[in-house]
């Protein structure tokens, strides 16, 4: 098999020993029916729920214990390219194989999940969360006929104040959920004053739950500091994880979009 950024992996033998670095495809490989080959998961592999108490915790995404991963004896782990580092791939590609996902639309999505039913042989329930996933973008398709597209900033960080820009998955989702990102101009993660808010003519800015944790007082704080500008709490979740998380997703687009154009 060749993964999503052209490298091989040997797929001649069964994958039995899992270590995951990833907690959306952390969740993608629970909801395949596959938590029993979990063996390394990363502390912010929060779903599902207590899978922490029964997986052994190997670090975060971008710094992870190698002698903790070495004695786990894994067949392979999943990376991600933007989550986890150029070195921790290679230095786990000392001692195992590494599958790594990059992703930045809903067929990238599509890719990893059918490639994930091939690895682990599970492809009947792989296609069967795609297509559920299609349902959920259909439906909302329909939901958006007629409906105008606002223009918004996503922000993912605070001191310095970040947004989500281009060539990202948010800015894809942002688009798919029937916005307009503000910055999509400028390519990944733009650092930004809150004067470039003002002079961008954004109508709303997103604030999202992770990787900052804002919350009710950030949502304060700056509608005080920007008063022209709608500011709302977003499910982090829903815009960033890729993969079974997705076939939530949807539903929750429609109840955010309905909150903003009432």
């Amino acid at each position: 098999m060749i993964d999503q950024l052209g490298r091989h992996i040997d797929t001649t033998s069964s994958f039995e020993r899992i270590v995951c670095l990833v907690p959306s495809q952390t969740e993608l490989l629970c909801d395949l029916g596959l938590q029993h080959l979990l063996v390394g998961i990363t502390k912010f592999c929060v779903h599902p729920k207590n899978l922490k108490d029964k997986v052994k915790v190997v670090g975060g995404t971008k710094n992870v214990n190698w002698e903790t991963i070495k004695s786990l004896n894994p067949d392979i782990v999943l990376c991600n390219k933007e989550e986890n580092t150029l070195e921790i791939v290679q230095q786990l590609e000392v001692f195992t194989q590494v599958h790594v996902a990059d992703i930045y639309t809903l067929e990238d999505c599509y890719e990893l999940i059918k490639d994930y039913g091939t690895l682990f042989s599970v492809e009947k329930k792989s296609q069967s969360i795609i297509d559920g996933i299609q349902h959920q973008v259909d439906d909302f398709n329909r939901f958006m006929i007629g409906q105008k597209k606002v223009e918004v900033a996503y922000m993912i960080w605070k001191n310095p104040w970040m947004l989500a820009g281009g060539e990202t998955f948010i800015n894809h989702l942002l688009d798919v959920a029937g916005y307009l990102n503000g910055f999509s101009h400028i390519d990944r993660y733009p650092q930004v004053e809150l004067s470039d808010l003002e002079k961008s003519g954004i109508e709303v800015l997103f604030l999202s739950s992770e990787p900052f944790p804002f919350s009710l007082k950030h949502k304060k704080e700056l509608e005080d500091l920007l008063p022209s500008i709608k500011i709302v709490l977003v499910d982090g979740e829903f815009f960033s994880w890729y993969g079974s998380r997705l076939r939530l997703a949807f539903d929750y687009f429609k109840t955010l979009y309905a909150e903003i154009n009432p």
